[in-house]
C-alpha cells in the first residue's frame, strides 16, 4: 500500500482569514457588561452593609468606594448599565423581525456603543 503523503497544514485555518464582525462583539459585549454589573453591584451593597455594621467598616468601605478605584468601577458600571440597556432594546427591536438585515444591525450596534458612552458621559457630567 502506499504511504500517504501529510501536508502541514494550521491546525486553524478559519482563525487567520476570519474578521470579527460588529455584530458578533456587540453580543459578546452585552455578555460581558451583563457580568460586569455585578461588581459594581457587589461594591455598592458592600459599601451599604458597612453602613449598617460600624462607623468604622463604613469608613474603610467608603474610602475604598470612593478611591481611583471605586470611581473607575463605578463609572464603567455606569457604561455597562447604559451599554446592556441600549443592547436590550436593540433585541427587543430585533424579536419585532425589524432590523435583521446586515446594514441595519451594524448601525444599531454602532448606536448602542456609541450612544452608551455617550449617556455615560452625560450620566458622569449630571451627577
Amino acid at each position: 500500500m502506499a504511504e500517504a503523503k501529510r501536508v502541514e497544514r494550521p491546525l486553524s485555518p478559519h482563525l487567520q482569514i476570519y474578521r470579527p464582525q460588529l455584530t458578533s462583539i456587540t453580543s459578546i459585549l452585552t455578555r460581558i457588561t451583563g457580568n460586569g454589573l455585578i461588581v459594581g453591584t457587589l461594591l455598592a451593597v458592600w459599601w451599604l452593609l458597612a453602613a449598617a455594621v460600624s462607623p468604622e467598616y463604613f469608613a474603610y468601605a467608603n474610602a475604598v468606594a470612593t478611591s481611583w478605584f471605586g470611581d473607575l468601577v463605578f463609572f464603567l458600571s455606569a457604561w455597562a448599565l447604559w451599554y446592556h440597556y441600549l443592547a436590550g432594546l436593540r433585541h427587543l427591536y430585533y424579536d419585532a423581525g425589524k432590523g435583521l438585515d446586515i446594514p441595519t444591525a451594524e448601525k444599531l450596534g454602532w448606536a448602542c456603543v456609541i450612544g452608551s458612552v455617550v449617556l455615560t458621559v452625560i450620566t458622569v457630567i449630571l451627577v
